[in-house]
């Protein structure tokens, strides 16, 4: 467990250094798109520190996955949980999503169509990898049965 929590905070502060970085790109991004012009203090450093934390904490969720005793679906289930939680407090937070049954049910739409693609994504890349490296095996022990 130990490890576990351990590896959850190393993850994190790897992915917090990011957080600032996506910020900036979304303000130059608002600033294209809807004229943003100006920010008060206070939106840039609640931007910063949010992001930060956010960031953080979808770096070291992905170690949900390394607990060997959780069942795959119940590690996405949390790791997908957790990280919905974080994204709509971040954005009712910094005023980025409205407050509202309509906004929030379009974000929580967004979300998880996002996420189940990126999950369509992985699952994809890694049967290909899957198929691939059993038949380099299949082929070695075919190889290994003739000589």
């Amino acid at each position: 467990m130990k490890q576990t929590v351990l590896e959850f905070f190393r993850r994190g502060m790897v992915a917090c250094g990011f957080g600032p970085l996506i910020l900036a790109v979304l303000y130059l991004v608002l600033e294209q798109r809807v004229g943003l012009e100006t920010l008060t203090v206070r939106q840039v450093c609640l931007g910063i520190f949010s992001l930060s934390a956010l960031a953080f904490l979808a770096g070291g969720m992905n170690v949900v996955y390394q607990i060997e005793r959780l069942p795959l679906m119940a590690a996405i289930a949390i790791h997908g949980g957790v990280l919905y939680v974080s994204y709509l407090a971040t954005y009712l937070l910094n005023d980025w999503l409205e407050w509202g049954m309509t906004p929030v049910l379009i974000f929580s739409a967004i979300f998880v169509l996002g996420y189940l693609g990126i999950w369509a994504v992985i699952y994809s890349t890694t049967r290909r990898n899957t198929e691939r490296l059993n038949a380099r095996l299949r082929e070695k022990q075919q190889a290994g049965d003739k000589g």
